[in-house]
């Protein structure tokens, strides 16, 4: 059976030719956003290239047009940026490496500096009265990845008695916040001398709390392991408070030195300082220690205490 022939189907069938002619036109040649002019009232939504977000947006609200998508229209950008995610310059910080007040090698640059810094330098006095010199400072020579590391640390009594170590490590950054120091040790003082190879790490685990663990092996089978760990609490800009935990320990005993093996020693010190510049702070504080095990047996023999209380005061400075 034949089908009619309508009267319109070839104007329409034409119309419907021309329309998606024209669509296809407008998706490949599309109308430039400036050339179109930006009259009150026009829906913006509806030409294309223009997406402004949904279209339930009412009038009184649309949404912000991206600027960028037009030709010319770039998004200002400062000429020295730093890129995302870069670390800050050390322009203008102190060289410290973990505390508030520097910054960690692998934000410098890769030429070589130094500095000489004493955390502790000052005088401490225990409740039985007896009066002592205290240290601990090191000096550091080198490059943001590798470095020359000098630590020493001790205390002498102003009965003549004095116990001392100082180190010496070659320091390599190995993550931004950690550092490996291979190095040697030498115990001084009262009591013969001891030696001592020694490898550990030193960084800053969260919260800032900066730490230091090494271990050491010397002549005759001796091993030791030391840890330090220490956190700054700023009350104000200038004022901080310092709680600092250490404690060592040993593989066997050393009566010499009044040494035995196991937990040897632990203390706690609580220091306030003030800032009077970056270079140089006064501090007070008071410190705790106690012996354990053989040692504090071999204190007893000798009639030293198993424990001391002491109050201290000192400077910390670096330069």
């Amino acid at each position: 059976m034949r089908h009619r022939t309508m009267p319109h189907a070839v104007p329409l069938f034409r119309r419907a030719t021309l329309a998606i002619a024209l669509l296809a036109g407008l998706a490949t040649h599309p109308v430039r956003a400036q050339s179109m002019p930006d009259h009150a009232g026009m829906d913006h939504a509806s030409m294309p290239g223009m997406s402004h977000g949904p279209a339930n947006l009412s009038p009184a609200a649309p949404a912000p047009m991206d600027h960028s998508s037009m030709p010319g229209m770039h998004p200002v950008t400062p000429a020295n940026a730093p890129p995302i995610g870069s670390l800050p310059s050390s322009d203008g910080a102190a060289p410290r490496g973990y505390d508030s007040y520097g910054i960690h090698p692998h934000m410098m640059d890769n030429a070589a500096t130094w500095q000489l810094l004493f955390d502790k330098f000052g005088g401490s006095r225990n409740r039985g009265g007896q009066n002592a010199l205290e240290w601990d400072g090191r000096f550091w020579f080198g490059t943001a990845t590798n470095r020359l590391v000098i630590k020493s640390e001790g205390e002498r009594e102003s009965g003549g008695g004095s116990d001392a170590k100082v180190e010496a490590f070659w320091s390599h950054a190995i993550s931004p916040f950690w550092d490996l120091q291979v190095g040697a040790r030498r115990d001084v003082g009262t009591g013969p001398k001891r030696n001592w190879a020694a490898v550990g790490i030193e960084g800053v685990l969260p919260y800032n709390i900066e730490l230091e663990t090494t271990a050491y092996a010397g002549p005759s089978g001796r091993t030791a392991l030391a840890m330090k760990a220490e956190y700054d609490l700023l009350l104000t800009q200038r004022l901080i408070f310092t709680p600092e935990l250490e404690a060592s320990a040993y593989g066997r005993n050393d009566p010499a030195r009044g040494i035995g093996s196991g937990l040897s020693k632990g203390s706690l010190s609580l220091r306030l300082r003030y800032d009077i510049t970056r270079e140089f702070a006064p501090y007070v504080g008071v410190s705790f220690e106690r012996k354990f095990g053989r040692t504090a047996n071999y204190a007893s023999d000798a009639g030293e205490s198993r424990s001391q209380t002491a109050v201290i005061a000192g400077v910390r400075f670096w330069f």
